[in-house]
This record gives structure tokens, C-alpha cells and sequence, in this order.
């Protein structure tokens, strides 16, 4: 037999005959009570307006899918092209505004921003953890203006070439162009545009080397 978090499970039990099991056991000490209080609590704050429908369509059900899936098939899954390839907990916020080249990889966690406008060249790595921007809203902040569709959010379009390896955790800030082949270094943080050819990285991210 084996031992998993606190349940005793049998190694000759069928599949169906586990899942009673798991159930009962569940049951017996309370965590099914505790999980079925949870799904009430989240149906009461269940709301069906437009905003809500959107989100839960284009990011919640999204990401619960895309679980289920390789890298290959989450980046079908999403529309990419031939040959891109996408891993776990990497969101695309507004895709529709997405245009991305082929044999294009993102990595764990990355979040693609898409709402003003992004381009990604083919061979291109997004890495692990990071973030590609194309609207800022701090404004809104400031002048206490915090809410779904404030004017005083900007959007930029962001363009990242062709060959651009972009290492992770890094920022990559709206209106800026990172140009072909470009090497950009960890923990780098990007606030204006590079020709392309060269190694890049800091905070804020400068010009090291030319390729």
C-alpha cells in the first residue's frame, strides 16, 4: 500500500473503485464539506455582465484547458503558427491582437500583452517569467482613476523581431522595439528600443555589445 498526503491508498484497486474511494475518504474527514463551502462561496459572487463573460471565456476556461496539453498542442490551441510552442501558466492577453511568427516559444509564466498591439518575429524565445507590455496604466492610479476602461490607460503597440532570444525574468515595456536577433539578458528591464544585432540587458536595459 501507499501512503499520499494522509490517505491510505490500495496498489490493487481499480480506477472507478479509487475514485470511491478517494470520495469516501474525502467525505469521512471533512475536506469534501470544506471544498463544496468553497463553490458555494464562489457561485454567490458569480456574475454574468459582459465584462465578467469575456474574462472567464478568454483567460479562466483558457487557462483550465490549456492544462491538459503540451507545449505543441497549447500553442495550437491558442492559434499559433507552425512550429511555436507554448508552456504552462503562460498567458496571451488579448490575443486577437497578436501577431506571432512561426517557430515563436514562450515560456512558464510568461505574460504576453497584446491589447495594444504585439508583434513577434519567427525563431524568437520568450522566456520563463516575462512580461511583454503594450499598455500602461499608472496614470490611473495617480489621479485615482482605477477602473475597467479609465481613459487615462495608454496602449502602445510593442514589436519583438525575428532571433531575439528575450532570457527571463525580464520587462519588456509598451511602444518599445526590440529588433532582430537580439540577445536580451536576464533580469533585464526594457524602456526604449534597439536596432536589433546586439546584446542587451541592465535596469534599465542598455546597449552591451554589438553582434
Amino acid at each position: 500500500m501507499v501512503y499520499s498526503a494522509g490517505i491510505k491508498v490500495m496498489d490493487n484497486i481499480y480506477a472507478t473503485d479509487n475514485l470511491d474511494f478517494i470520495y469516501q475518504a474525502l467525505k469521512s474527514d471533512g475536506r469534501l464539506g470544506r471544498l463544496v463551502d468553497e463553490l458555494r462561496k464562489a457561485l454567490d459572487c458569480y456574475s454574468d455582465d459582459e465584462q465578467n463573460v469575456a474574462i472567464r471565456e478568454n483567460i479562466v476556461f483558457r487557462q483550465f484547458v490549456d492544462r491538459l496539453l503540451t507545449d505543441r498542442e497549447r500553442a495550437v490551441f491558442y492559434g499559433l503558427p507552425e512550429g511555436c510552442r507554448m508552456r504552462e501558466n503562460a498567458k496571451i492577453l488579448s490575443p486577437e491582437n497578436l501577431k506571432c511568427g512561426m517557430h515563436v516559444w514562450i515560456g512558464e509564466g510568461a505574460i504576453l500583452d497584446a491589447s495594444g498591439g504585439l508583434e513577434i518575429g519567427d525563431h524568437t524565445s520568450i522566456g520563463p517569467g516575462v512580461y511583454v507590455w503594450t499598455h500602461s496604466s499608472h496614470m490611473t492610479n495617480i489621479f485615482k482613476a482605477n477602473y475597467p476602461g479609465s481613459e487615462l490607460i495608454v496602449r502602445k503597440p510593442t514589436k519583438i523581431g525575428s532571433g531575439v532570444f528575450l532570457a527571463g525574468p525580464s520587462v519588456v515595456s509598451a511602444g518599445t522595439v526590440i529588433g532582430d536577433r537580439t540577445l536580451v539578458q536576464p533580469m533585464s528591464y526594457i524602456t526604449e528600443s534597439f536596432e536589433g544585432k546586439c546584446v542587451v540587458g541592465g535596469n534599465p536595459a542598455r546597449l552591451i555589445n554589438k553582434l
